[in-house]
């Protein structure tokens, strides 16, 4: 009998905890639908959008309620929301101009970067002016708040203007130590991803690669902030030389970088005159948050799709696991491609791309999805920071491809990375192995020992034929010989100016060009962007953030900083697709 109760009794106890955890859920899920529906912000005569350039700048952002729960302070900012707002700030009447405050601010790549500065270019041509302030200016802040018509800086702050690195990192000597190395087979040999497990420097191809688009992403920074201090790219480039982030703040005034030395209290006063306003009156201010409930310009007409596909390519959700960043999961992409393709109210698809690659196999399912969808109605593709490798797989096929002018693009190759754990197991941990086989490959991907040369000449084919399929999808797309995409391909990395004279881009443009181009494709003229895949529920959002652990996952990253990419890999070093066509894992611009 006691023992009886005392199951009852924690069976009880059981279905109150679940209780209690339910109701919590219940009423945090009520209070986010309250949130979810608050009512249209209404813009005030006089009006400033204050854009805080403060956090990590992301493709697209999804809502995570347990962060807010949790009182996380570190803010996601999404490119789409800052270029709508920017947009809406433009076409609303009430709203004169635009504060940025520059602060800790990373951004995901320097092509993102570019799309936020033309869409400030395209506001100023409103009229409308722009204020930009900061205690201190990253590299990044920096080549972005330079539109501005002043640019103010804290008396004690600086300006951070020293150039561009890139510093990759190598694992062969780590996983050594762990009794681990890669066997490699890879097409190419500008492909580079595999040296980070393989080799403990860059080759030479891949020196070559990266000094290219390195030193192409920085001339552009140099020509756009050139253009709008009226400072040469010559001082420009001798202000990095003597890192001007040290130098004296009035020097900083003499060498045009910024306008005026002024504490915050002192910028509120610069922009009471520009609203015409007293002192003692109050800045009708808006925040990013405030803008993304300030109507948008009206618009009707048939609705073009703009899906939005970004970050690792993997087979399925079990892939998108392995990281608390989003994914590209092949399973759900071609789903949703084939629900716009049946979609009659959808005239055309933008695809907007900003993938490093990832798995082959699922580069080749989504590249399928994409030609069913083009059989129907206009695909265009709008490239972000990256559309390589397999970015570059999923984007060769469409009728029409947009790319930034830093856009990291092309990386044709395929390659096959294959962990040897035999030293780890036989040497370090002391296991032994003994076989019996009925035929010559029975113990093929066995963990005893590493490939042998048989087996390496197998893996070798397999890879080759997955490289010659590439090279061909690419060549039907844009419609070249395979002996003329051979010549750019071998896993090279072009930036977008260069891919477009090597006609694997079409044009440079922005998003709102793709999607025009989307419209004129389907020859209508009046029509309206519609954003896919739709947002998550709050209380799926809040669920999802549980479930994928990406809250802890967060929270790590930002305690290990730049450390964090390498202990990922390392985490699910076995959980990776081993046939990849993707950059390196860790693309380290500084």
């Amino acid at each position: 009998m006691k023992e009886f109760l005392k199951y009852v009794f924690a069976t009880v106890t059981g279905i109150v905890i679940v209780g209690i955890v339910m109701t919590i859920l219940g009423v945090i899920s009520l209070v986010g639908l309250a949130a979810s529906s608050a009512s249209t912000t209404l813009v005030q005569e006089n009006s400033v959008f204050t854009l805080m350039l403060s956090g990590q700048l992301e493709e697209r952002t999804q809502d995570n309620p347990f962060s807010s729960f949790m009182g996380d302070a570190t803010e996601t900012l999404g490119l789409d929301d800052i270029i709508d707002a920017i947009h809406k700030a433009k076409d609303n009447k009430d709203i004169k101009g635009i504060y940025i405050e520059a602060g800790l601010f990373s951004a995901d790549t320097p092509a993102s970067m570019h799309a936020i500065r033309e869409a400030l270019l395209d506001f100023k041509k409103s009229g409308k002016w722009i204020v930009a302030y900061g205690d201190t200016y990253t590299q990044g802040t920096y080549y972005i708040c330079s539109v501005a018509d002043k640019l103010f800086l804290n008396p004690q702050g600086m300006v951070d203007w020293h150039g561009l690195a890139a510093q990759p990192y190598f694992l062969k000597d780590l996983l050594a130590k762990f009794g681990v190395k890669y066997q490699l087979c890879k097409v190419g040999k500008y492909k580079s991803a595999p040296e980070q497990m393989t080799a403990d420097k860059m080759s030479d191809p891949n020196r070559e690669q990266v000094t290219a688009y390195l030193n192409g992403i920085w001339q552009v920074m140099l020509s756009d902030v050139s253009e709008s201090r009226k400072v040469s790219v010559d001082s420009l480039n001798a202000y990095a030389d003597r890192y001007v982030a040290l130098s004296n703040q009035n020097d900083l005034i003499r060498m045009k970088m910024v306008d005026k030395l002024l504490y915050t209290n002192e910028v509120k006063g610069e922009i009471k005159k520009l609203l015409k306003i007293d002192k003692d009156d109050t800045i009708n201010q808006l925040t990013l948050e405030d803008m993304a409930n300030v109507p948008a310009k009206k618009e009707d007409g048939e609705k073009i799709a703009v899906y939005y596909a970004f970050g690792d390519i993997v087979d399925s959700e079990t892939g998108s696991m392995l990281t608390a960043d989003h994914s590209i999961v092949a399973t759900e992409v071609c789903k949703d491609l084939e629900g716009l393709m049946n979609d009659d109210d959808i005239k055309a698809v933008v695809l907007r791309v900003n993938s490093p690659g990832g798995s082959a196999y699922a580069s080749e399912q989504i590249w399928r999805a994409i030609q069913n969808l083009k059989a129907k109605k206009p695909v265009v593709v709008s490239m972000g920071g990256y559309a390589a490798s397999g970015g570059y797989y999923i984007s060769c096929g469409a009728n029409y491809i947009y790319s930034e002018p830093t856009t990291i693009t092309g990386s044709i190759g395929i390659f096959g990375m294959f962990p040897d754990f035999s030293n780890l197991l036989t040497e370090k941990l002391g296991v032994k192995f003994d076989e019996v086989k009925t035929n010559k490959f029975a113990d093929f991907g066995t963990m005893s020992r590493p490939f042998n040369a048989d087996e390496m000449s197998l893996l070798e084919q397999y890879i080759g034929r997955g490289y010659e399929l590439f090279r061909k999808r690419v060549a039907d797309g844009r419609k070249m010989s395979v002996a003329e995409v051979e010549e750019i391909a071998q896993g090279r990395v072009w930036l977008g100016t260069a891919a477009l004279k090597n006609k694997l881009v079409d044009e440079i443009g922005s998003l709102d060009d793709a999607v025009k181009k989307a419209a004129k494709l389907a020859k209508t003229n009046k029509y309206v962007a519609v954003s896919y895949p739709e947002e998550p529920s709050w209380f799926e959002a809040l669920t999802s953030s549980v479930d994928k652990g990406s809250y802890l996952e967060k929270s790590v990253s930002e305690t290990m900083g730049e450390f964090y990419a390498p202990f990922v890999f390392m985490k699910n070093i076995n959980k990776q697709n081993a046939i990849q066509a993707r950059l390196p894992y860790y693309l380290n611009i500084k």
